[in-house]
């Protein structure tokens, strides 16, 4: 049933990158949950203690300055956007599913779970790729120095012969 809750798309894309960590944010988790964005703040605000700033942050003005600005909204949506949105990193998404026991926040929290999963397993692949990119690099580089030395003495024009001395017909 978790699996066709919510499209595994429609999480990747309420992914954001903010402060160098993968986060979620309130309204969207909000939505994702099925609940008011209003009820999930009160709920963390309640159990502040369960979200240090690792887990759960908000976004400072250039922060929240930057995401806003990004986004076109109607009037109706802005109301939404009045406050700075509470960031959640992957543990606080996870802290947050002891607080809403709903079996659709049960659902949701693991469909979300498996979606960090993939992205971490993702960025590990990316790594790897990077690192045989670069030993890669480093041994064509040096082979093709020499050819690159060679071409580079070819390039250059030989020195004008010389006159010889004496007498020409």
């Amino acid at each position: 049933m978790e699996m066709n809750l919510i499209p595994a798309d429609r999480i990747r894309n309420a992914i954001f990158l903010i402060r160098d960590q993968k986060v979620m944010l309130d309204r969207d988790l909000a939505t994702l949950y099925g609940v008011e964005t209003k009820v999930l703040k009160q709920a963390v605000k309640r159990n502040n203690k369960r979200f240090p700033d690792d887990f759960m942050f908000v976004l400072d003005q250039q922060e929240f300055g930057k995401w806003r600005s990004q986004y076109v909204t109607s009037i109706s949506d802005r109301m939404g956007l009045r406050y700075a949105p509470m960031a959640f990193t992957e543990q606080g998404v996870a802290m947050l599913s002891g607080l809403l026991k709903s079996d659709r926040a049960i659902a949701v929290n693991i469909a979300i779970m498996r979606t960090f999963v993939e992205f971490r397993r993702m960025l590990e692949t990316n790594d790897a790729l990077g690192r045989k990119i670069t030993e890669l690099e480093k041994k064509f580089d040096q082979q093709f120095q020499t050819v690159f030395t060679v071409l580079n003495e070819l390039m250059i024009p030989p020195d004008p012969p010389r006159q010889s001395i004496g007498f020409h017909q």
